[in-house]
């Protein structure tokens, strides 16, 4: 039972780090309380893809004559769309299993925790048994933050978890925090003919995106028949009704919404409780776990990766900390992350990606800017495919045109995003990519037309 690495967790950072850690000649087990894949592949990322590409099919069907082809009728069948998007789920786990065995990685069922001397007890029916090995990575990953005056039961009150699985679409629904959790529901149900509303804190949906981004999105929710409630609060819901009563706080005093359901989603918290930090002696810090660049936490032989840590909390993120830190413990000499060039992606429609400085936080930094911007109005491709919400925006240092952020609101921009993020990572300027011929028509050439419009070359606006 000794091991080179045992890793606790198998989502995508978990999963990934071991299979790294295996294809480097390493020792290597998963200890798993629940289903391959974590939060991300079984109740997260992938399963609100599946209901999201639902509601799109759906949404074309209904709207076929502005494409000159007439549907009699469409009906949405709501558990049939919950059972795809949970086979979808299924089939992702089991694909993690096979690659795990490919890869050799031993999988350990059951709670684990961490405890002195680089051991981990392994819970299973009551029965423990101790695993060691020369390096542990925590990886458990994080679930749905819960609020005081916001208690989920999985009836009125839901999570995310609960979202995903509803025997049927409420007729009425209020969505608290619009953070990409939020929106991409917001969108889903809205779609299946709920009533959404969505309630925010802040002054602008999606609140760590653009300021340009956030309007355009919410111009499109209120196009859709989302309605937005910025600048508000949920004080409480009274659930002791048939409905829910939501007493929400606004500039202009407070206001009553009934509905079927109210959906929580305002954020998540780290998995870091009743895992053994203490015991071990590993520091955290507001509920987050502390570690270096290679993400070695104080203990020597002890790691940690993904939602434990204060850094982004993203799939893509979990995997290639993970990948760094094995590369790492495996003797090689990885490059840090670079936590400035991650991409964030939301899949509501209209879709948002971006990447780098807004165009409030380059100010700040205190650039000296270029901005570009490319409606998908004027774009070819975008009016072909009946998608012209939305548009392309570029920032670039003025001085020595450094890519400083792109940002992007529309359909399938999250296809996108990438050329921003290898060409940042490639330090190329704003005349590079104007150089570069995109292909016509594409929704790609917008950031092409974005750039020349920043460097005021832009021709088809």
């Amino acid at each position: 039972m000794n091991y080179d690495v045992i890793v606790l967790g198998s989502g995508p950072g978990g999963y990934v780090s071991a299979i790294r850690a295996s294809q480097l000649g390493l020792k290597v087990a998963v200890i798993e309380k629940e289903s391959l894949g974590g939060i991300c592949l079984n109740w997260g990322c992938i399963p609100t893809k599946a209901l999201l590409k639902s509601a799109q099919v759906f949404e074309y069907i209904n709207h076929a004559e502005d494409y000159g082809i007439t549907v009699k009728e469409a009906n949405a069948d709501f558990p049939a769309i919950i059972k795809r998007s949970r086979d979808v789920a299924d089939g992702m786990s089991n694909g993690i299993a096979y690659l795990l065995k490919k890869n050799k990685v031993e999988v350990i069922y059951g709670f684990g925790k961490v405890k002195p001397g680089n051991k981990v007890a392994v819970t299973v029916d009551g029965k423990v048994a101790d695993y060691s090995a020369k390096n542990i990575i925590i990886a458990t990953g994080a679930r749905s933050r819960q609020l005081p005056n916001l208690p989920q039961d999985g009836k009125k009150i839901i999570g995310y978890r609960d979202a995903l699985a509803l025997a049927k679409a409420p007729k009425k629904m209020v969505i608290v925090g619009s953070g990409a959790i939020g929106v991409e529901f917001a969108y889903f149900y809205n779609a299946m003919g709920t009533e959404v509303t969505v309630v925010e804190f802040m002054p602008n949906i999606v609140p760590v995106e653009d300021i340009d981004i956030s309007k355009q999105l919410q111009r499109s929710f209120k196009k859709s028949g989302i309605k937005v409630m910025t600048n508000s609060s949920v004080e409480k819901v009274d659930t002791t009704g048939s409905v829910c009563k939501v007493l929400i706080k606004t500039k202009k005093g407070e206001e009553t919404i009934e509905c079927d359901v109210v959906l929580s989603a305002v954020g998540i918290v780290a998995n870091i409780e009743n895992i053994g930090l203490e015991e071990v002696g590993i520091k955290t810090e507001k509920g987050k776990i502390l570690v270096d660049d290679y993400y070695n936490t104080n203990v020597n032989g002890y790691h940690a990766i993904g939602d434990v840590l204060p850094n982004h909390s993203l799939a893509h993120v979990a995997s290639a900390e993970g990948i760094t830190c094995v590369e790492k413990i495996a003797g090689q000499n990885p490059e840090p992350i670079d936590y400035g060039n991650i991409p964030g992606c939301t899949y509501a429609s209209p879709e948002i990606a971006s990447v780098g400085m807004t165009e409030v936080a380059a100010k700040e930094a205190g650039y000296e800017i270029k901005v570009g911007k490319f409606p998908f109005t004027a774009s070819g491709k975008a009016s072909a495919a009946g998608h012209k919400d939305g548009f392309v925006k570029v920032i670039f240092d003025a001085k020595y045109g450094e890519w400083l952020g792109c940002h992007m609101i529309g359909y399938n921009v999250t296809e996108l995003i990438a050329e921003a993020v290898v060409a940042r990572k490639l330090e190329t300027t704003g005349h590079e990519v104007l150089k570069a011929i995109h292909p016509h028509p594409t929704m790609s050439e917008a950031v092409m037309e974005a750039v020349a419009d920043a460097y005021d070359e832009v021709i088809h606006i």
